[in-house]
């Protein structure tokens, strides 16, 4: 017996029904697509809550009482730091606080950036 009429017997009568399950199954394959090509997770927090951690961090160094161990007060201001470097990565300040060391060279930096950042409308205070 020859092969070739069953094998298209089988392709005639399968097939229709392949095409429609296929075709009932499209709508939930592209919905699957479309989440799993969900939107990027940022990895930064929004601007809103970088502005308002440095608001509170600058709030908290300029009330730190005299006699404060020096841990708290360094640990504070390089909190204060880094919070500066994520809002001038937000807003696409230039700043050089990476590369200083501690002393007047990092304050003036510090000011510097503040007056940049408040020109751009980040509110500080």
């Amino acid at each position: 017996m020859a092969a070739g009429p069953v094998l298209l017997f089988a392709v005639v009568s399968v097939a229709p029904s392949a095409l429609f399950w296929a075709a009932l199954r499209l709508p939930a394959l592209c919905r699957w697509l479309r989440r799993r090509r969900a939107a990027p997770v940022p990895s930064e927090p929004p601007v809103e809550q970088v502005a308002a951690d440095l608001r509170r961090v600058r709030r908290t160094l300029a009330r730190l009482p005299a006699g404060t161990p020096a841990a708290r007060r360094i640990g504070t201001r390089q909190a204060y730091d880094a919070l500066l470097v994520t809002a001038c990565r937000e807003l696409d300040v230039e700043h050089r606080l990476d590369g200083l060391r501690e002393g007047a060279d990092r304050d003036l930096e510090r000011l510097r950036i503040e007056d940049s950042l408040s020109r751009k409308g980040f509110v500080l205070s």
